[in-house]
């Protein structure tokens, strides 16, 4: 539109996500006003580092993890590579609920590169999820929007990075449940991540039972969902309206989150202190905003608003 200039901005949380940018002229006034999105973090496999602000009038971000930070994706790579080698020694499966878009494919990331690098045994590993099958597509569509050591692996492997010896993607039914008549270890990683919906359901039933397997849960659980209530230790749980005992390991891996932690936060606010105006915070529970405003007071910041639902911000 006349007077405004917007432009796409990585954001680092998903591939191809952005912040908006808008350059904007009116009334004899210019000013600039960015709004984050959903900001990602620093060094997470795939994905290129969020870039930070520069020369910002208005400033609107999410606040998602404003209480807290997230521990170094490379510690998840290790726990992760470590439970498949335990899990696999008692000669069990490893049963992954994971989100169909971004966090499976940092998995299949992770486990070329221990297979690659000889952490790990060639292995079969298996994505079952129809949806996870055609993400995974389109991120081997666009290797060069991967960061600059995802490429440089692509080089060196000669081979994609989601792509390697003994990954097989299950879009078909029968293919499905024919996992489920092998009992060979194996790593299966399928939706719903919080295993409310789905093939995962499928997966526990067969699986819950036997204490040679493990149930990786690598992401949020939300309250009142069957992945919460693993990773709170309850030793029966219902799927399918069938109760079932909990004899399988059930491990809980950080670090993996897609969405920046209090310290990324901070410093993607402060990358603009010195041009801003105003800062929204938006995209966060009340508890985490609150914490990260305090933290932002302390460094000088003293024009913050966490507007409420209909609110009306000027800028």
């Amino acid at each position: 539109m006349p007077g405004v200039t917007a432009r796409l901005i990585e954001a680092g949380h998903i591939l191809g996500s952005a912040a908006i940018v808008l350059d904007v002229e009116e009334n004899n006034r210019k000013f600039r006003f960015w709004f984050s999105g959903d900001i990602g973090r620093q060094n997470l496999p795939l994905l290129c580092d969020p870039v930070f602000p520069q020369s910002v009038d208005f400033l609107m971000m999410e606040c998602t993890y404003g209480d807290r930070s997230h521990p170094d994706p490379e510690v998840a790579y290790v726990a992760f590579r470590d439970v498949i080698l335990r899990t696999f020694k008692r000669g069990g499966k490893v049963i992954v609920p994971s989100f169909a878009v971004g966090r499976t494919q940092e998995l299949v990331y992770f486990m070329d590169r221990m297979i690659s690098d000889g952490e790990l045994p060639a292995i079969p590993v298996y994505v079952d999820s129809p949806l996870a099958v055609e993400a995974s597509k389109i991120f081997d569509e666009f290797p060069q929007y991967f960061d600059a050591e995802t490429q440089q692996f692509e080089r060196i492997s000669r081979h994609p990075a989601l792509e390697f010896k003994g990954l097989t993607y299950i879009e078909d039914v029968a293919a499905s449940k024919a996992l489920n008549d092998r009992f060979n270890s194996m790593v299966i990683i399928s939706a719903s991540g919080m295993c409310e919906t789905g093939r995962i359901l499928h997966h526990l039933r067969n699986n819950i039972e036997n204490s040679r397997n493990t149930i990786v849960i690598v992401s949020y659980q939300a309250p009142n969902t069957l992945g919460r209530r693993l990773v709170e230790g309850e030793k029966h749980v219902k799927i399918f309206g069938e109760e079932f005992d909990v004899h399988a390991e059930v491990v809980s891996i950080e670090g993996l989150s897609a969405h920046a932690g209090q310290d990324v936060l901070l410093r993607y606010a402060t990358a603009t202190r010195a041009s801003l105006k105003k800062l929204i915070l938006v995209h966060g529970e009340p508890n985490a905003e609150t914490a990260l405003q305090a933290k932002l007071a302390q460094t000088g910041f003293n024009s913050i608003v966490y507007p409420k639902w209909f609110d009306v911000v000027e800028l």
